[in-house]
């Protein structure tokens, strides 16, 4: 893996930029392209970035950017958003805009014509989708504001419980609202309290905690950005949009809803996986991914097998 920074184009900030690329090719810099953006054609060589959720920093993508890395011969890409790990603070001004000149400086920074998204990450990347140039795009439980669909989700005592620094409380609220931890989610507020009282005592759950004020202003620029079908239906990127069979309904009904209005968008749902899937070990998620950005070109690489561990007993 490698690591670098590089300057956003609106000159007040910083993006920290992971790298993998496939083992048969050397580290070299990244090649630039013109400022009109990524080729839309294919090009095996060109890379792909990763978009990641809120709460969570690009750290976590490591096995899911490098299994898809190895599967397509190709260098992928994750950046930490602002306001985490290595890159500029999340500014005053924030929004959905900003998001997504990030991204396009860091597909025309990497070389990159492809686009891999989670959660809150899904929704910036299809808001690029709107006016950046991408040759092909999956999302994964894209958080997408459909109709006010997602407005019923948002606490306002999140806000008000980070402001005052009561994190624990701000976490019960964020869970009860966006649902993502499965059955925990009905839990009542006191029990999701002290949950998070638990979970901070370890490295992700302390990070979490962390990260809580952005995910205010995060959840409030999806609001924001609450758009109707019609809002899509000049986007011509080819876009997967998968959502897992274990994650929230609204997800794949935000799925399947564009995926009948616009002609260049397909949804799928993957059985078995957790909205958490591309933090976790597996290949089903991965494959997913990279079977629809190969596009039907060529095959898939086969990834090294795992090393067994020798056990010796007496």
């Amino acid at each position: 893996m490698e690591t670098r920074t590089i300057s956003t184009d609106d000159g007040d900030g910083h993006l920290e930029l992971h790298t993998f690329r496939p083992p048969a090719h050397p580290a070299a810099p990244a090649p630039r392209v013109p400022a009109a953006g990524p080729a839309t054609g294919q090009a095996p060589g060109q890379g792909i970035v990763v978009v990641h959720g809120t709460m969570i920093t690009a750290s976590l993508y490591r096995p899911f950017a490098r299994n898809i890395s190895r599967l397509l011969d190709r260098p992928v890409h994750c950046y930490n958003r602002r306001g985490r790990a290595g890159s500029s603070p999340q500014p005053a001004g924030y929004s959905a805009a900003m998001e997504v000149g990030d991204l396009a400086t860091v597909m025309r920074e990497t070389d990159s014509c492809d686009v891999v998204a989670h959660s809150y990450g899904g929704f910036v990347a299809l808001q690029a989708a709107r006016t950046v140039p991408i040759r092909r795009m999956v999302t994964y439980d894209a958080a997408v504001s459909l109709s006010g669909n997602l407005t019923h989700r948002w606490r306002p005592e999140l806000e008000r419980s980070v402001a005052a620094g009561e994190l624990d409380e701000a976490w019960a609220h964020l869970v009860q609202g966006i649902e993502v931890g499965g059955p925990v989610a009905k839990l009542p507020l006191g029990a999701l309290r002290m949950l998070s009282i638990l979970s901070a005592r370890t490295s992700m759950g302390a990070e979490m905690r962390e990260l809580l004020p952005t995910a205010v202003a995060e959840m409030r620029a999806v609001l924001d950005a609450d758009a109707e079908l019609a809002d899509f239906a000049a986007v011509t990127t080819p876009i997967l949009m998968l959502s897992g069979s274990w994650s929230p309904d609204y997800f794949t009904e935000t799925g399947r809803q564009l995926a009948a209005a616009v002609p260049s968008i397909e949804c799928a749902v993957l059985p078995g996986q957790l909205h958490e899937s591309p933090l976790r070990p597996g290949i089903r998620l991965p494959r997913a991914v990279a079977r629809y950005l190969l596009a039907g070109e060529g095959t898939l690489k086969r990834l090294p097998a795992r090393r067994r561990r020798l056990k010796l007993g007496r």
